[in-house]
């Protein structure tokens, strides 16, 4: 029986309780276009599954290990399992804190809050598995003047306060409008993005300020208990004055000024504190119910994390010219996310368990192009900057002899308990993180994109230089105790070559390429180590590797 998008959007919330989300997922997704059932494509078998998820949830690709035990396990709910697995490690915090991180501050240098901390802050709320609204709340309200919710205030304080980069900021990110060009007037060439949306949204703000104390040095969010919002369009000269608002919802008024607006009086000194404060009215509007755009953006982004692209793309761009690619899928998303209390773990798991999220990255039959934006294939997502470096370091089996000699040095130094910590998943993620970190803040560095996020992959003649020559890379695929050029020098084919695919692709080789890697080496037989680091080189430069697919 087929059911139409209408009665999926009409009856997600009684429905979805007794069908699971994914399955409702499916549906809306394939009843999008005419015979999509001819077009989508094939399931992407468990190999190309279990590298995808480890690097969606983890953020890097599983070990050869790993890998080989997932295609051995015959049970039906291996997936399942897995999926529940990879959710509840210490690597997806870390994943999310890399994305989120990403998201929210786009790779700006320190200012007032150092990253470190903000970093952990956002780790400890995924780990915690904190609400999204929860989260948004804790970053628009903090102040800067609490030590234990100091980091949370990055978001503001290390844009300066500014209310222009701040208002286009919560836009964006937060409801999935860039408003820029609405500063000024009516958007000229997007009808629904209206100067009284900017200037609602600069309401909130437009009273705080950035507050350095004289003595510590240290800042936080002073703010002012007047100021009104007034604008004026340079296209038609008309005027207007705006309270608070969020896009077309209702104004949020001041109350009655008080006889004393301010609890801290305003003072070079001193930091104001009035006694009504606007801009914590902000985390209140963003995540009330009837902001139904903040549920969507979330949902619509969460989306594009695991599928490589939005259901509306760009995911800062959503108006009526563009609107999403299915409705009725964003909708269920988003509303379902709420009943759920906005449990990211629990979308994000849901999501994976889907066939659209399962299904190979090729095309089956005469597919057109068009139809990877209606998610009738897996879409090719380029690796993050972190997703590489880590991937690159297990791949050489840098992570398993980092790991091994610092579990050595911890038991060496006779640390109360070391034997105990040695066998805990977090110890061993945090301190080969911390081990690590600088491998990572290289490839940060040089592969990140400060300023907006977009979804397009150029490889800059850098990139490709540091891939080449780079000396971190060649370390790793210069032979050495444990890693993996070692390894496989003291292996034959066809054993050599079996190591070497699944420790850099997490498959096993396809017939032809054990051929070509066995006559490759037998044309190389005096310098056979010298011809492995060529391969592994070779591996790690493709683009089947620098892709998620």
């Amino acid at each position: 029986m087929l059911i139409s998008l209408t009665m999926i959007a009409c009856s997600a919330a009684s429905s979805v309780a007794d069908t699971p989300l994914h399955k409702w997922v499916d549906m809306a997704v394939g009843m999008g276009s005419v015979g999509f059932e001819n077009v989508a494509a094939d399931d992407a078998g468990d190999a190309a599954f279990a590298r995808r998820l480890y690097l969606d949830l983890t953020g890097m690709i599983p070990s050869a290990e790993q890998a080989r035990r997932f295609l051995a396990d015959r049970s039906t709910d291996k997936r399942a399992r897995l999926i529940d697995q990879l959710l509840t490690s210490p690597q997806y915090a870390r994943r999310m804190q890399y994305e989120f991180d990403t998201m929210l501050m786009e790779r700006r240098p320190d200012k007032h809050i150092k990253s470190d901390e903000w970093r952990n802050y956002l780790r400890q709320s995924f780990a915690q598995n904190k609400p999204w609204d929860q989260l948004v709340s804790e970053m628009l309200t903090a102040d800067g003047t609490d030590e234990k919710t100091r980091p949370a205030a990055r978001f503001l304080l290390d844009r300066e306060m500014k209310t222009d980069t701040m208002t286009r900021d919560l836009g964006r990110i937060f409801l999935g409008r860039d408003l820029q060009c609405a500063q000024c007037h009516d958007h000229p060439n997007i009808e629904g993005y209206l100067q009284r949306h900017y200037h609602g949204l600069a309401a909130f703000l437009n009273r705080s300020y950035l507050f350095t104390d004289p003595k510590s040095k240290q800042t936080s969010i002073g703010e002012k208990a007047e100021g009104a919002v007034k604008f004026t369009s340079v296209f038609t000269s008309e005027s207007d004055e705006t309270a608070p608002r969020l896009l077309d919802l209702p104004p949020i008024e001041d109350p009655p000024a008080a006889e004393e607006p301010y609890t801290v009086k305003p003072d070079k000194k001193v930091r104001s504190v009035p006694v009504y404060s606007r801009r914590l009215q902000l985390a209140a509007a963003m995540t009330d119910p009837a902001n139904v755009a903040f549920r969507r953006n979330i949902a619509n982004r969460l989306w594009a994390l695991m599928m490589g692209r939005g259901i509306v793309e760009p995911l800062d761009m959503w108006h009526a010219e563009n609107p999403p690619l299915r409705p009725a899928l964003l909708d269920l998303l988003a509303d379902t996310l709420a009943d759920h209390d906005y449990d990211i773990r629990y979308l994000l798991r849901e999501l994976a368990l889907t066939k659209t999220y399962q299904q190979s990255s090729q095309y089956n039959g005469d597919a057109e192009d068009s139809d990877a934006a209606h998610f009738a294939v897996s879409m090719l997502k380029p690796l993050s900057p972190e997703q590489l470096a880590w991937s690159m370091m297990q791949a050489t089996s840098l992570t398993e002899t980092t790991l091994k000699d610092l579990k050595a040095k911890h038991l060496a130094a006779g640390t109360e308990d070391a034997e105990k910590q040695i066998d805990d998943p977090l110890w061993q993620e945090e301190t080969l993180h911390n081990a690590l970190k600088a491998h990572v803040d290289t490839f940060a560095g040089l592969f990140g994109v400060v300023g907006i996020q977009t979804s397009r992959f150029d490889a800059s003649a850098d990139q490709a230089l540091f891939v080449r020559n780079g000396a971190a890379l060649q370390s790793w695929i210069a032979s050495g105790s444990g890693q993996l050029t070692s390894r496989l020098n003291m292996l034959q084919p066809p054993d050599l070559i079996d190591e070497f695919y699944f420790s850099v692709f997490s498959r096993p080789p396809a017939i032809g390429e054990i051929h070509f890697v066995t006559q490759f080496l037998e044309q190389q037989p005096d310098d056979r180590e010298s011809a492995i680091r060529k391969l592994v080189w070779a591996a790690l430069s493709s683009a089947e590797f620098r892709f998620n697919h």
